[in-house]
């Protein structure tokens, strides 16, 4: 019988991105430009938050946005409409982005006038999770549509988040959606979350996310 090598790819594709991530939050903080990772599934609303938090952010900060997505330029053309510097990133069939897509990006979106850089990542709760873009917070979306149990089914993603945005609770009445089974359900994936109840329809909790996210740009740029 042949013999044969097993080589252990998963472990060094995570350990090279890994090591330009770190590469790519270095060259941010040079800069003193913010990178957030929006994440979220499909439908949860993810894009009309980031159209609430640029509302009320644009004034104060300059802000650009990546819009990845496997095809189309919709959402980017959304953003852009609100007056921001936006692009869109096409992954080529790939449901996540990894540091070195989200460094290209960033070259494109050209970041010298940018204090706040949003990467929309690709809709979904799985392969988003697993590749470190260099980000320097991570944040998700999670709708109440969707259920209170989502922290137990994809535990990767509510343990790499630094805030969880719970939305859509105007449609609280409509669903059996457990706010506080939630919340402890988070916190057991990740003691040290940020949850903020919002509905990016009606505009509530909304302040309560864009301070804390401004105070986060402002703590970077020191």
């Amino acid at each position: 019988m042949g013999e044969f090598r097993v080589l252990e790819v998963k472990q060094s594709v995570f350990a090279d991105n890994d090591k330009r991530a770190d590469e790519v939050r270095s060259v941010l903080k040079e800069k003193k430009v913010f990178l957030l990772n929006l994440m979220s599934s499909p439908g949860s609303g993810k894009t009309t938050t980031l159209t609430r938090t640029i509302e009320k952010l644009k004034d104060e900060l300059r802000i650009g946005v990546m819009e990845a997505d496997i095809d189309s330029d919709v959402d980017a053309k959304t953003i852009s409409d609100l007056g921001v510097k936006a692009i869109q990133l096409h992954t080529g069939g790939m449901c996540h982005l990894d540091a070195d897509m989200t460094m290209q990006g960033l070259e494109g979106l050209e970041t010298g006038d940018v204090d706040l850089a949003i990467l929309e990542n690709v809709g979904n709760l799985v392969c988003p999770a697993e590749f470190d873009t260099g980000a320097v917070k991570n944040a998700m979306i999670l709708s109440v549509p969707e259920g209170h149990d989502k922290p137990l089914k994809y535990p990767l993603m509510f343990s790499i988040c630094d805030v969880v945005l719970i939305n859509k609770i105007d449609v609280l009445p409509y669903f059996d959606f457990d706010m506080e089974a939630c919340k402890k359900y988070i916190f057991m994936r990740n003691p040290n979350a940020k949850i903020i109840p919002i509905s990016a329809r009606t505009g509530e909790g909304v302040e309560e996310w864009t301070n804390w996210l401004k105070e986060q740009v402002l703590e970077w740029q020191k």
